[in-house]
């Protein structure tokens, strides 16, 4: 059994630029093995001779050996992925942490709700789930960006918003030339849907001040604590629990995490 601990060399097989500062590397492993992930799961991935950094995978879970990281160069790293040619090595661990709760959705409602760079992790699970649409019932997703060039996955925003059975909407905080959608941050779409609390599952990801309006949000929805789901992504390094940057109490993010859902983050003191 291959011990995900150990590093894989992998080569960046495809690149696609999102925004101005965002692009998408589709990597595989140089064994050809799957990398045999599930939703919500990251990767640390690093630059030889620059260093490493802990990243979210954004593609659905499947046999293929193929698999993608959606990066904002923010950093060293970062910036060093970005500079990344077609045929590049890096070496990769993982996957690591664990994942979103795939099983508790089968015949609930799903209701996704994303900000900015926070869409990857969601994307995973989007679609896996969509990979097997007649699991779950009503299929929604918000989504909400700084502006319409900051919105990733612009060509998937258009097919799920062309889907009989996705519930899409986009919104942007402020306006660009040519922008006809809504305008105002994502919480704002919450009055355009309502949904049966008691068979609802939501899952949120984005920068930590959206995911606490929006846990408010669907708190007064009536979604129950237990119910709503999030990642806790931040000062995560080594990936193994040991340098404890991602130490909240006695619970490492990395290895408990990154996903927890609202009750357990509160007990956390995570609110």
């Amino acid at each position: 059994m291959r011990d995900l601990y150990l590093p894989r060399i992998a080569s960046v097989v495809g690149i696609r630029d999102e925004t101005a500062d965002v692009r998408t590397l589709r990597l595989e492993c140089d064994d050809r093995q799957s990398l045999g992930h599930r939703p919500g799961q990251f990767m640390e991935v690093s630059v030889f001779g620059i260093g490493e950094c802990p990243l979210c995978v954004s593609s659905a879970a499947g046999p293929g050996p193929a698999f993608e990281h959606t990066v904002r160069a923010v950093g060293t790293v970062t910036r060093a992925l970005h500079s990344l040619k077609a045929g590049d090595k890096v070496g990769v661990r993982g996957p690591l942490g664990n994942s979103f709760p795939i099983e508790a959705t089968k015949g609930m409602d799903v209701l996704f709700v994303g900000g900015g760079i926070g869409l990857p992790p969601l994307r995973s699970l989007i679609d896996t789930l969509l990979a097997s649409r007649g699991d779950v019932g009503r299929f929604i997703i918000l989504y909400g960006a700084r502006t319409p060039s900051d919105l990733v996955y612009k060509d998937e925003l258009k097919e799920w918003e062309n889907r009989d059975d996705v519930e899409f909407q986009v919104t942007v905080d402020v306006a660009q030339e040519g922008w006809t959608g809504n305008v105002g941050v994502v919480t704002t779409l919450f009055r355009n849907i309502e949904v049966d609390a008691s068979r609802t599952l939501a899952f949120t990801c984005g920068p930590p001040i959206m995911i606490r309006f929006v846990i408010q949000g669907l708190l007064e929805m009536g979604i129950a604590e237990e119910r709503i789901i999030s990642t806790l992504e931040r000062q995560m390094k080594c990936g193994v629990g040991k340098c404890g940057h991602c130490a909240i109490g006695h619970t490492y993010v990395c290895t408990d995490g990154p996903v927890f859902t609202y009750k357990q983050m509160r007990q956390m003191g995570e609110e």
